[in-house]
């Protein structure tokens, strides 16, 4: 469990931190990642976060969830610009100004993404596929965290000024974890709470992953380096599944 906590923290502040080794105008590295990452979510959320959601609580109100969380993720990234799946924004408008709607949706994300990570029996798939979807999630934080520091950056000309907004980045994660397995564990795990929360991430991880997907390849063109990276992220979420 604290493993956890710790790799979401250290994947985020790492990844910022690359900030200071590679140019924010190269992301062409970034693209492959992207779209590896997509597809692991994507598969991650069909195989194992759905089925889990659908098996909790039967019938039609888990899809009510799911689609809370894709159009809530859309309304979300009107604050986020699309930092979530890796935008680089270079342009220098606000200078000078911290982007706090940027920042609360992006840590509202986060948390809600470490909050499905519970480590009990009572979890079913999740727990026992918990390290597999925890990767997903780190994953696709690289990309964010980067995207995040490179918006910072332009906006504050500074790493330091700009690291305490990337600190409150890399511990909603964990705080999401550490709320749902040492603080609402009980609750969560009764009356269809913790269904409902699988749904809503679920709604979430679909539209964040079929975004990258779509944007790996906007003119339908093919690109070996992304088909590739795709496959590559399909294969070895199905490859995690143990059940």
């Amino acid at each position: 469990m604290w493993f956890a906590v710790f790799a979401l923290f250290l994947t985020v502040l790492g990844a910022g931190w690359l900030t200071r080794l590679v140019p924010t105008a190269r992301t062409t590295w970034m693209k492959p990642l992207l779209a590896f990452s997509g597809a692991y979510l994507f598969t991650l959320t069909v195989t194992h976060l759905l089925p889990e959601a659908l098996q909790m609580l039967p019938g039609h109100r888990v899809g009510y969830f799911v689609l809370a969380g894709f159009f809530g993720q859309m309304l979300l990234e009107v604050f986020s610009q699309g930092v979530e799946h890796g935008h680089v924004h270079h342009h220098t408008a606000h200078a000078g100004r911290v982007p706090f709607l940027l920042l609360f949706s992006l840590v509202l994300h986060s948390f809600l993404e470490g909050s499905i990570l519970v480590k009990t029996p009572e979890a079913g798939d999740i727990s026992q596929n918990f390290y597999a979807i925890l990767a997903g999630v780190a994953l696709h934080h690289i990309p964010a965290a980067f995207a995040l520091m490179a918006a910072l950056l332009l906006r504050l000309s500074s790493f330091r000024r700009a690291l305490p907004y990337l600190l409150l980045f890399a511990v909603a994660g964990p705080a999401g974890i550490v709320v749902s397995n040492f603080v609402v564990l009980e609750q969560l795990l009764t009356g269809g709470l913790y269904a409902a929360l699988l749904g809503l991430v679920a709604g979430n991880f679909l539209h964040v992953s079929t975004t990258i997907l779509f944007e790996t390849s906007p003119d339908h063109s093919l690109n070996l380096r992304k088909l590739v990276a795709t496959l590559a992220g399909l294969l070895l979420a199905l490859l995690v599944d143990v059940g």
